[in-house]
């Protein structure tokens, strides 16, 4: 019976010792794919783990192992999920955006989401975005629609006086400064946006919300509106033009979801909402090229309105300017403006 038992305990240490090494073989592949095609993989984890090029090399080579410790730092660094070494693809370890309860609070959700991009900054980047509503980085900067967009998600997130119009809400600069920082990502990335004919919605819906509360002056909100249809004009301008990278695509059968994708040479980063503003964001690798793969399926089944005649695109454009000029003509009738 003794026999029996040592025997069980030694075939289980076995199991484990093959299990943990899988786990490093897992681990080194991971870390290769993040890595650039020059890059040395045991001069890395030298560097990473501050160990000699020698004690890097026996890790590799799995003549030692990789400590919980190591393993961490690693992880860190090349920002892996640690999760995502055992549980063999079925669960995702994701960061998530700052609860936003109050400004200083909303000034720390655009620093953090900056951070994250920071390395999409500096290179050959691109974009997908699934646009359900129209996409953060066109509201953000100085213009009355930027200032009123603050002020929508101001009133929906945080904890403040819900009387307070519009008109008397005033924009941090230290906030303007830490959006502006993700609109300079967008603006040197390469773009591709999926639309339908809803995108523009909740932007729309959030003007007459406002004003039919009395908290936002009918002047206001036909200037947000007009503003809104310049910022489509020059979206359509750009989308009209042989831009290498502004691609915008019309897709007319799927509930789109405001999924955001980056990727350059060396990364990926899936941001996912789940909240107005709250994203969960991930760098796995699966997650992030079954992602990819998704977004360019649906580019496949869009009509990519670069490449379509003028028809085509003045009719989708037509339709989201004449949606406008019903909401304005309904402000401007409400009041005798006209």
């Amino acid at each position: 019976m003794l026999f029996n038992l040592c025997i069980f305990i030694i075939i289980c240490f076995i199991f484990v010792k093959i299990a943990n090494m899988n786990h490093q073989e897992i681990l080194i592949k991971i870390i290769r794919k993040k890595l650039s095609k020059s890059a040395s993989l045991i001069e890395s984890l030298s560097q990473v783990l501050q160990i000699s090029y020698d004690a890097a090399h026996r890790r590799v080579s799995q003549k030692s192992k990789i400590s919980i410790e190591e393993a961490v730092v690693l992880c860190k660094h090349f920002e892996i999920s640690l999760d995502a070494i055992y549980n063999e693809g079925n669960k995702v370890v994701v960061e998530k955006t700052k609860e936003i309860t109050s400004m200083e609070d909303l000034v720390s959700y655009f620093d953090y989401s900056a951070s994250k991009l920071e390395n999409y900054l500096e290179t050959d980047s691109k974009i997908y975005y699934s646009a359900k509503d129209i996409p953060l980085f066109y509201t953000i900067g100085g213009t009355l629609l930027s200032r009123f967009k603050l002020y929508v998600w101001q009133n929906l997130l945080l904890e403040v006086d819900y009387q307070k119009s519009f008109e008397k809400f005033v924009v941090q600069q230290s906030l303007l400064q830490s959006s502006l920082t993700l609109k300079k990502v967008y603006d040197a990335s390469e773009v591709h946006e999926i639309w339908n004919d809803t995108t523009i919605n909740s932007t729309v819906q959030q003007v007459n919300y406002f004003f039919d509360s009395g908290l936002l002056s009918s002047e206001n909100a036909l200037l947000i509106l007009d503003e809104l249809k310049e910022e489509l004009a020059r979206i359509e301008d750009k989308s009209s033009k042989n831009n290498s990278n502004y691609y915008l695509y019309y897709n007319e059968l799927l509930i789109l979801n405001n999924n955001v994708l980056f990727q350059n040479e060396n990364h990926k980063s899936l941001f996912v909402p789940y909240t107005m503003l709250g994203y969960f964001i991930t760098n796995d690798l699966s997650t992030t090229e079954n992602a990819k793969l998704y977004f360019l399926h649906q580019v496949k089944n869009s009509k990519l309105l670069n490449a379509t005649g003028t028809r085509d695109r003045k009719m989708f454009f037509n339709k989201i300017y004449q949606k406008i000029d019903n909401h304005s003509k309904r402000i401007s009738s409400f009041f005798n403006l006209d």
